[in-house]
């Protein structure tokens, strides 16, 4: 076929509408076993309202429910996104390798192999959570997690969490557990006001920046700062706001700062992600700095390959852009039966 589409998010899903309206031949090969992507493994906690705007994927509007949570909502939203544009999306398809195969590019899978002129990889983040080193990680003797992994403030009723992180992931945690203490290695910085489509060009050119001289993507909060959502709200009129510095090490029982001992029952990481992309190392795309050098959305060692949703695109406006400009750039050499962008 003309081109393999891995992941169905928001990126993916992006991407198969326009291949779609261009009249190639595409599948989307996804590893979850319904739609939603990583929105399926979200917290139940978590409402569709609490959130910064979910963008319209193309061709039809998202209109949540009020009090929906968003890890029913928004796959919800998908299923009836594939269904009204009939979309072949395969499932559960877990691609394990993409590798070089004549003039086009192989894609295994557990499953079975496709074959096809070009690949776009929209398989985001949520399957590579991030944990840094800190002294004394493996004596403390509480519950550890990451973010990807909490189902509620229910699993930590009467418990002193410490949350560690300095992005809305943490924002969330402060929001709703009732004893947490925040700490992140730098000041966190809240923007005032809406976020801008000014600010939005010069944030995406920023990332897009270090991209394109071969560096890893820098985190969209280090970049953007966070945003007065309703969960900020909400954890500021809680008194949760008030970050400490990164403690020294972690014990036993708690975390030490100095000489100031306080004891925790369960530390959670909301220390971020980083790009699900194992599936690709067969291709050698990864510069000397550690990234993925891109031009637009081609990556420049292998210009067969698509990334959307990494870098510049990683959020649900910019994915819905980069699935468009990636259709666009590939039906440009591939050709198409017709052209109705």
């Amino acid at each position: 076929m003309d081109v393999v589409v891995i992941g169905a998010g928001q990126a993916g899903l992006s991407a198969a509408y326009w291949l779609r309206r261009r009249g190639l031949s595409f599948a989307v090969l996804d590893a979850g076993a319904g739609p939603g992507g990583a929105w399926r493994h979200r917290s139940p906690s978590l409402g569709a309202g609490s959130l910064h705007r979910i963008f319209d994927l193309p061709g039809l509007p998202f209109t949540p429910p009020p009090g929906g949570s968003a890890a029913e909502v928004v796959p919800a939203y998908f299923r009836d996104y594939e269904a009204a544009f009939d979309l072949p999306v395969l499932r559960p398809v877990a691609v394990t390798s993409v590798s070089r195969d004549g003039d086009g590019l192989r894609v295994d899978a557990r499953t079975g192999s496709w074959s096809a002129r070009a690949v776009i990889n929209a398989t985001g983040t949520w399957t590579a959570p991030y944990v840094p080193y800190y002294p004394g990680m493996s004596d403390f003797r509480g519950r550890r997690l990451h973010y990807a992994d909490y189902r509620g403030p229910g699993e930590f009723e009467h418990q002193r969490v410490l949350v560690v992180g300095g992005g809305a992931s943490a924002i969330h945690l402060l929001a709703e557990l009732p004893s947490a203490v925040w700490v992140t290695r730098r000041e966190p910085v809240f923007h005032a006001g809406e976020f801008t489509e000014d600010h939005g060009r010069e944030v995406v050119a920023r990332v897009a920046a270090r991209v394109s001289s071969g560096l890893p993507p820098r985190s969209v909060v280090s970049v953007t700062g966070l945003g007065w959502t309703d969960l900020a709200r909400r954890a500021e009129e809680r008194g949760a706001l008030h970050r400490r510095p990164m403690f020294d090490r972690l014990v036993a029982g708690g975390a030490v700062w100095g000489s100031r001992f306080e004891p925790f029952d369960a530390v959670i990481w909301a220390t971020g992600f980083r790009a699900a992309l194992a599936h690709l190392a067969p291709l050698h795309l990864r510069e000397p700095g550690g990234g993925i050098r891109m031009e637009g959305t081609r990556a420049v060692r292998e210009p067969l390959v698509h990334l959307i949703g990494y870098g510049p695109s990683a959020s649900t406006v910019g994915a819905n852009r980069a699935g468009r400009e990636a259709v666009h750039a590939l039906a440009a050499v591939l050709g198409s039966g017709r052209v109705t962008i």
